[in-house]
């Protein structure tokens, strides 16, 4: 069996802030009733995660690895370590058993970027790619935001002052790395958020 590539194949940028490629991530797509607590019971028994509330996501309690974001009203996506995802949907696929959901493997269908330096320029180089509203008072640590990426479809949040998590399609991950690269660049500077 072959090893898992990332999309970007370890891909790095240094500029006002770092761009690095997060290699290959377990993702799963969960639908269902987010409001049940059959739903919250076999999440949290698959991952320790909880379900998050309306645009946030959430980490893993205790010494579980992972994270639940929330993508709609009906949909989450899992982020766990690559290797768990077989045991995680198992999981999922036996406590969910009677219930309307879906859990699908998206893994290979995504890729993740992460971006870090100081928190003002980390946001200035997201504002550069995003309509959404990236003031520290609109957007915190915690807060997770589907929206578009220039041309793609994405979304990202903040694990922690500066730094943005960002997860886009596998097939748009050039384009994205890209795209931030040159929001990185320190010839584009602009002084939003100082």
């Amino acid at each position: 069996m072959s090893d898992p590539v990332s999309a970007l194949n370890g891909a790095s940028f240094d500029g006002l802030v770092t761009l690095r490629d997060r290699g290959p991530m377990g993702m799963i797509t969960l639908r269902g009733d987010l409001g049940s607590g059959v739903m919250a019971k076999a999440v949290d028994k698959a991952l320790g995660l909880a379900i998050p509330a309306l645009c946030r996501i959430e980490p893993a309690k205790g010494v579980c690895q992972g994270q639940s974001a929330w993508m709609s009203p009906d949909e989450l996506l899992l982020i766990m370590p690559y290797g768990q995802v077989g045991a995680a949907l198992i999981s999922l696929t036996a406590g969910l058993e009677g219930q309307h959901y879906l859990a699908q493997d998206v893994s290979d269908a995504r890729a993740l970027i992460s971006i870090s330096g100081p928190d003002a320029l980390v946001r200035e180089v997201m504002a550069k790619v995003t309509p959404a509203d990236l003031h520290p008072d609109r957007f915190k640590t915690g807060d997770f935001r589907r929206s578009r990426l220039a041309q793609a479809a994405g979304a990202f949040w903040m694990p922690e002052a500066g730094r943005i998590n960002v997860v886009c399609f596998r097939s748009v991950a050039t384009y994205v790395f890209d795209l931030l690269s040159a929001a990185a660049d320190p010839a584009s500077a602009v002084d939003y958020f100082r």
